[in-house]
């Protein structure tokens, strides 16, 4: 490893900035292995929000990690600290895939005659994305084009194999298939009928597939529903971590669920995953990222009968026949 003039045991000093929220964090991923592969003699600082600590610091992408505070508008102090860290950072490159005006903003922080490279749409960076397509996909096709800039091609879905938990502490019944019913309560329209996912639900278990509910516990009135319906299935609501729904998915069938981040968490494992999404989402740019995720899009869901999900569900039985195995 070679020493710098100042004795900096490291070659770069690279920082990457991903603030927000949990499904572009997930798309995220895979570019920042690949920012890792191509700096391997790197140090490599991580700036994100609380949320994401833990999904970073388990990834080992990252020497190190920084919480955002987001300083306010006028919190001087604040932004006057914020400067500080950076300019201490000594970065040498900057990878800001967050891509927003706050962000754009960082890059201002730095004095103008030692400004790191800076890759992203800020005004002024040395590898400047202002190709209009790069928003017009998901966010993960909008890193890669950026990061082509940088010299960076090799950039691939993150499938979170490095996420290790333990199972065994439910009560899973291999095949199963995760059922993801709830969404934000500030976007009711993007929910199908908790009824069809009961008929779903009993489908699956007419078909020898254990259902597995997923959700958190302010969904539990909808998760209820399908659990009464249907008592074999395990529900599971308010019971699973994150990085446990992502293991999950690591062992599952496949998945069935709204337009919602477990979704976005599910989908990149490469578990076969039916999202469905009524008019108020874009698949084209918010599906979830993933080799073996199938979109289903109805302008109004309650118009979305059961059966065109099962007649999907028997095109993934029949590609993935013999294909899956289910270790624990």
């Amino acid at each position: 490893m070679t020493l710098s003039v100042n004795n900096d045991p490291y070659e770069e000093r690279v920082l990457v900035i991903k603030l927000s929220a949990l499904g572009d964090f997930v798309q995220a991923l895979g570019p920042m292995a690949a920012i890792r592969n191509h700096h391997k003699n790197a140090h490599i600082t991580l700036l994100t929000t609380k949320p994401y600590e833990d999904l970073a610091r388990k990834s080992g992408y990252f020497d190190a990690i920084r919480l955002d505070e987001k300083p306010k508008l006028f919190d001087f102090s604040d932004w006057l600290t914020l400067r500080k860290r950076l300019i201490e950072g000594k970065f040498t490159r900057v990878y800001d895939l967050q891509n927003n005006d706050r962000t754009s903003l960082y890059f201002r922080l730095f004095p103008r005659k030692k400004r790191p490279e800076w890759i992203g749409i800020a005004k002024n960076a040395s590898h400047r994305n202002t190709d209009p397509t790069r928003i017009k996909g998901t966010a993960f096709e909008g890193h890669k084009q950026s990061l082509a800039l940088a010299g960076i091609n090799n950039v691939s879905i993150d499938d979170m194999r490095w996420i290790k938990e333990d199972l065994s502490v439910f009560d899973l019944h291999p095949p199963f298939v995760l059922l993801v019913p709830g969404c934000s309560a500030q976007h009711p329209q993007k929910r199908w009928p908790e009824h069809y996912y009961a008929d779903i639900a009993q489908t699956l278990i007419d078909k020898n597939y254990q259902p597995v509910i997923i959700g958190t516990e302010t969904e539990k009135k909808t998760t209820r529903t399908i659990k009464e319906t249907c008592p074999n299935a395990l529900d599971l609501t308010g019971k699973t971590s994150l990085f446990q729904i992502i293991a999950l998915a690591h062992k599952a069938h496949s998945a069935i669920g709204n337009d919602t981040g477990p979704m976005h968490m599910i989908g990149p494992t490469n578990c076969p995953s039916i999202v469905l999404f009524s008019s108020h989402g874009d698949p084209k740019k918010h599906a979830p990222n993933g080799k073996n995720v199938y979109v289903l899009q109805k302008d109004n869901l309650s118009d979305l009968p059961p059966q065109k999900i099962i007649d999907l569900f028997s095109v993934i039985e029949n590609n993935n026949a013999a294909k899956r195995l289910f270790v624990f």
